[in-house]
């Protein structure tokens, strides 16, 4: 039967018989083969991830059929060597393909301590217990290693585990009004080494107000970490807290209404119930009450509308409550009524820039309220009163990042108007890029025309390893900084960091050179890599920054240090070469350990032109860092004299003709959606060149606006005195300001335990069955959508979970109602005034309990403390050693090509190797000679030698024919095959001459 020839291709006929002894390499290799990887496993130096790969074996027999089968004219000894190197290769990739993994094995121990610090624990109770973590660790073996994880709402590493302790007090800030084990016991086993065992040994109260530390425990016994527990324990016999405060619903001015606050006690007592309305006390009065829950009513005057904020609080004799945070109940309500204007300013601004403006907006019929940076709202829902809300010329850094998101908040949310005025505190130039006002404007605050402009360059020395979480406050001030500068400005940022980053010198590198600011993307994450050390001197550093300035070709040049002084002082030859090519030096002295150190810094940046800082609180140093870069943004002030131009008709513009002129203004650039009422006009310079100067847009539910000049006397003069300027600001005002919409929808929102209630109800004159979702946002920025569900007749609710204290705003959306074009909306919150962990009276042990049952930890006392001695094993862990199996095919295939591509010619390698002298040498040249000749003789005819004798004509005869040469004698074979290389070649030259002949 023949096969057919795809078969045949495949699978050669093979031209000798398959007898056990051809079998040998194949079965050997084998069992070889799985003898190796099982022992290897076995002993526990290797680990295969992918066991299936091990199937690619039955690809062997082919091969070795191959080799059975095949004719490749190679002598036994090659032709098995190539089998096995051909094997070989097979089992190397199959191996490959199981995914190796190197085992390594350690006995050492690694525990992490992980101490609460939240309020509940007490501060004596904390010291205690780190006096307890110092004595356990006193008892550590050698080789062990132990680390220190601190915790409350939030989770810290105080110590990374090492083999010493160098403990000396809690430098972390977290969250003490919370308690979040998860998180704890997730950063404490992030902590351990894979390699060694490692253990947690948690002391806390077990009391947990975040987060679910149930769904760690699985995670931690898979991975064999074992929780060891110390239980805190504590109870509070006397406590008396304020659950919430109720205030009426729908309130009219001028009328009387009653506040309730719903008071628990754990036993009978009496204190000074007080309520304070925006502030100021308008009631107090002394209660009596008894174990459980009371409500006490309270008198409230509405005497005009507005926002009012209620705080209801309980003051109790000493001794008689436990926890003071948890005596306070707050509330607001928002009375309806005319909207306000707020002008907010700057209190080191001129009262100029905004008096006029006042007035205009005064004489427009408009309620007006003029508030210090410093006195505005931080949450969104006290912004509710009013429909307009101005910045003129008030910079960034008056403001705190809280504050500007309840801006933002506020236009997007609850439809506020904004109007921010241009000046040399505004715009770019006053600090607003990347903030949450840059926005909501309807421009930005990045340059993108072909304007020339000054570019500037700021380089960064951090030295902040010696104060508290000074890394963590070094890197949001340097990404605070960047946000401020534009994208054409550069960045830099240098450390100490023994050899991370770019540009190296004894340690201190650049974290990443010059850089344009508008690669934030791309620069935040090196910034939040950066582990900045404890600089020796600040020559170095300083050289280096100075260098990279010089080859910028920016022109302005900053350059910011921020220390504790220690390090060395530069020469004053580096001192002199900042002054020289006027460079400026801003020093910032935080923690400094003497008058000399902070001496020697102030005078630094005294001879460069820079300033001096000294904050007593970290908090205040972002504010410094966006002060310091805004010195690079002067370039974006045109003072110029010029008539603006309208390029879009607007009912701001009503009636208004002509325009007086202008004598500067902020470069800014207009958003893509935004509209540009007014622009600068073109000139023969810039033709091009048409700068936006009133821009407006739609942001949420509000309308923003942008006008880049002042309305003061520096660059508007000109149109304070003009006839139509009022009515100008008032059409300005009746554009953006906040139009109320009518709705039918009532919203209450309130607290409950740990969760959130939202209540709707439609009082609409025709019942429909609506759609109804709430967006809450509340403490740290962070916002949910929760669904709500109809619970009866025109009624809808919904909840979801607390993440802490602070206010939560909330809008209702309801959609489906017959005839609606868009969904109509109610507004409401609520604030919780104190987290869940001061609802904790008694410490919790049963949960302690478990997180050891589940995790084979043990639940501990005081008096246990050897820690380190427990039933150990040796620690496995693995790597992956895939490289090494592809350094070993990366060999076996060349190796495996030369065995059957390459013929050796074993004469003249082993000549190679021989020892030849001159006389040896020609005596072998003479015998090739001599065999050449003999050689050359045998190919010739044989011919008879004659006698010479005179040559004499003989007389004619008949021509007689010429016999035919005699045949060449063959050239004898070498009967045992014993050939050189030049016999052979010799050999093969003979028969092509008689193939020729």
């Amino acid at each position: 039967m023949t096969l057919p020839r795809p078969i045949r291709v495949i699978f050669p006929v093979a031209r000798k018989p398959v007898t056990l002894r051809s079998l040998v390499p194949l079965l050997g290799f084998l069992v070889l083969f799985a003898a190796v990887c099982i022992a290897v496993e076995w002993r526990g130096l290797l680990r295969f991830s992918y066991r299936p790969a091990f199937w690619f074996l039955l690809a062997t027999p082919w091969i070795w059929w191959l080799h059975h089968a095949g004719s490749s004219g190679l002598s036994k000894g090659r032709a098995l060597s190539a089998l096995l190197i051909r094997l070989a290769l097979v089992g190397a990739f199959v191996t490959l393909l199981a995914e190796p993994r190197a085992v390594r094995r350690s006995d050492v121990l690694s525990v992490v301590y992980a101490l609460d610090v939240s309020d509940s624990m007490g501060e004596k109770v904390s010291d205690q217990a780190l006096s307890w973590v110092m004595q356990t660790v006193a008892q550590k073996p050698a080789k062990d290693e132990a680390g220190l994880v601190v915790f409350g709402r939030e989770a810290a590493v105080e110590l990374p585990p090492r083999t010493t302790f160098p403990f000396e007090a809690v430098n972390s800030r977290v969250g003490r009004d919370g308690s979040d084990l998860a998180k704890s016991l997730g950063l404490a086993a992030a902590m351990l080494p894979e390699q060694n065992q490692g253990r947690i040994v948690l002391v806390s109260d077990g009391n947990e107000t975040e987060g679910n530390v149930t769904a760690q425990l699985d995670e931690l016994k898979a991975r064999g970490i074992a929780v060891d527990v110390l239980p805190v324990g504590f109870s509070y016999e006397k406590e008396v807290w304020l659950e919430r405060l109720d205030l009426p619903r729908v309130v009219k001015a001028g009328e009387t209404y009653e506040a309730s606050v719903l008071l628990n006690s754990l036993q009978k007592g009496a204190g000074k119930l007080i309520l304070q309305e925006n502030g100021k006390v308008i009631f107090e009065k002394q209660v009596e009450f008894e174990p459980g829950k009371t409500r006490f009513a309270m008198p409230l005057y509405m005497r005009e509308p507005g926002f009012y904020e209620y705080a209801a609080s309980i003051e109790m004799a000493k001794g008689e409550d436990g926890w003071t945070e948890n005596n306070l109940a707050i509330g607001d309500l928002f009375l309806r009524g005319e909207g306000k204007v707020l002008v907010v300013t700057d209190p080191r601004a001129d009262a100029r820039d905004w008096q006029q403006l006042v007035e205009a907006l005064k004489n427009s019929e408009r309620s007006v309220q003029v508030r210090m940076a410093y006195e505005f709202p931080r949450d969104a829902l006290s912004l509710q009163p009013y429909d307009l809300i101005i910045f003129p010329n008030a910079p960034a850094d008056s403001f705190d990042p809280v504050q500007l998101q309840a801006l933002r908040d506020a236009v997007y949310n609850n439809g506020t108007g904004f109007l921010m005025l241009g000046g040399p505190q505004s715009y770019g130039p006053g600090g607003f890029h990347r903030t949450p006002v840059e926005e909501a404007l309807p421009v930005t605050m990045d340059v993108h025309q072909k304007k020339v402009l000054p570019k500037g360059a700021l380089a960064i020395i951090l030295h902040t390893c010696e104060f508290a979480e000074g890394n963590t406050w070094a890197k949001r001030m340097a990404k605070e900084a960047m946000r401020v500068l534009g994208a054409q400005d550069e960045v830099g940022l240098i450390a100490f960091t023994w050899g991370k980053g770019s540009g190296g010198n004894n340690g201190y590198n650049w974290i990443f050179e010059l850089t344009p600011a508008g690669q934030y993307a791309k620069l935040a994450p090196l910034i939040n890599n950066a582990e900045p050390g404890d600089m020796p001197d600040f020559n170095t550093p300083m050289q280096m920054g100075l260098k990279g300035l010089q080859n910028s070709d920016a022109a302005l040049k900053h350059m910011i240090v921020i220390s504790d002084g220690d390090p060395s002082p530069p020469t004053p030859q580096l001192i002199q070469s900042f002054v020289d090519a006027k460079i400026s030096v801003s020093m910032i002295a935080i923690n400094p350990h003497g008058g000399q150190d902070a001496s020697i810094m102030q005078s630094i940046s005294q001879t460069t032109g820079g300033r001096y800082y000294f904050p007593q609180d970290p908090s205040q140093l972002p504010s410094i860092f966006i002060k310091e870069a805004k010195t690079l943004k002067r370039s974006m002030l045109q003072n110029k004299v010029f008539t603006p131009e309208v390029q879009m008709p607007s009912p701001v513009l009503k009636g208004i003709d002509a325009m007086p002129p202008l004598r500067g203004y902020v470069l800014t650039t207009i958003k893509p959606r935004a509209s540009t009422i007014l622009r600068t006009p073109a000139t023969k310079e810039e033709p091009d060149q048409l700068d936006p100067l009133l821009a407006t847009w739609r942001f949420g539910l509000g309308v923003t606006a942008a006008w880049t000049s002042d309305f003061g006397p520096s660059w508007a003069k000109d149109w304070l005195d003009w006839g139509q300027y009022r009515a100008f600001i008032k059409q300005l005002a009746i554009e953006i300001s906040r139009v109320e919409a009518k709705t039918d929808l009532r919203l209450n929102a309130f607290a409950a335990d740990s969760n959130g209630i939202i209540s709707v109800e439609d009082f609409a004159k025709d019942e429909a069955f609506l759609e109804v979702e709430a967006r809450v946002t509340g403490p740290r920025g962070e916002t949910v959508n929760v669904p709500l569900k109809q619970i009866g007749s025109r009624r809808y609710q919904g909840q979801f979970p607390l993440w802490g204290k602070g206010r939560y705003q909330v809008i209702a959306a309801a959609a489906g109602r017959p005839g609606a074009v868009e969904a109509e909306r109610a507004i409401g919150g609520f604030a919780v005034p104190y987290s869940p962990e001061y609802l904790k009276f008694r410490s919790d042990p049963i949960v302690l309990k478990q997180i050891a049952e589940r995790t084979g930890g043990r639940v501990l006392d005081g008096s246990m403390l050897d820690l380190f001695h427990p039933a150990r094993q040796s620690r496995e862990s693995s790597l992956p050693v895939i490289d090494w199996f592809l350094l070993v095919i990366a060999c076996l295939v060349p190796i495996d090509v030369a065995v059957r591509r390459v013929q050796l010619d074993w004469t003249v390698i082993r000549g190679w190797f021989t020892r030849r002298v001159a006389d040896s040498s020609g005596e072998t040249m003479g015998a090739l000679l001599q065999r050449k000749k003999q050689v050359t003789t045998n190919l010739r005819p044989s011919e008879t030698t004659r006698p010479s004798v005179a040559f004499k004509p003989a007389p004619s005869a008949p021509r007689r024919p010429i016999p035919p040469p005699a045949a060449k004698p063959a050239v004898p074979e070498n009967p045992d095959g014993a050939q050189s290389t030049t016999e052979r070649l010799l050999a093969r030259k003979r028969r092509r001459e008689e193939d020729q002949s």
